[in-house]
């Protein structure tokens, strides 16, 4: 029930952020760094701990993937913003990401074996899901910076990757397990 909580509440949370930006004039420049920072950095927290706790060969091949994966984007971001002059702004977007980022930490850090590999991978399918809608509904449409909008462009693919591989992970864990 837990995790089919914490992934509701992923969800929520960003379609409601969405849409808060949506009825304005959508996020800055300055916003969307901080959102698309924290939002991988959620990723990329989930992705250790899954590494220390995952006993799944596929689970962890997985992790290891959002890991690198949500770092380099990151990187790329630093590098842009650096270049660019921009100070990521905090804002609720990315207060409320970091928020249920750490809740959905402190809930998988609660269980073990195939409970946490189910709530992982279903988290990160929702968090996936919840991601590339804000991409395409708020973050792309608002970025002013061309550069910026082409990095959020380039990433676009592989979001949708992963998406993809945390629902075929998914449905084999469903099966009795992935390894």
């Amino acid at each position: 029930m837990k995790a089919t909580v914490n992934v509701a509440l992923c969800g929520a949370l960003l379609m409601a952020c969405t849409q808060a930006f949506a009825q304005s004039a959508g996020p800055n420049d300055a916003q969307i760094s901080a959102i698309v920072v924290t939002a991988n950095q959620v990723d990329i927290d989930a992705g250790n701990l899954a590494e220390s706790k995952t006993h799944d060969k596929a689970v962890m091949a997985f992790a290891k993937q959002m890991v690198t994966d949500h770092t380099s984007v990151n990187n790329a971001a630093g590098d842009l913003v650096h270049r660019l002059g921009v100070t990521p702004e905090d804002n609720p977007t990315s207060a409320d990401l970091k928020h249920g980022g750490d809740d959905n930490l402190a809930h998988l850090r609660t269980l073990d074996g195939k409970q946490f590999d189910h709530a992982y991978v279903d988290h990160e399918v929702a968090y996936h899901e919840a991601v590339i809608g804000a991409l395409d509904h708020t973050l792309i449409p608002s970025a002013q910076n061309a550069d910026l909008k082409a990095l959020l462009v380039k990433v676009r693919p592989a979001f949708v990757a992963h998406l993809e591989h945390a629902k075929h992970l998914q449905s084999q864990l469903g099966k009795g397990g992935a390894q």
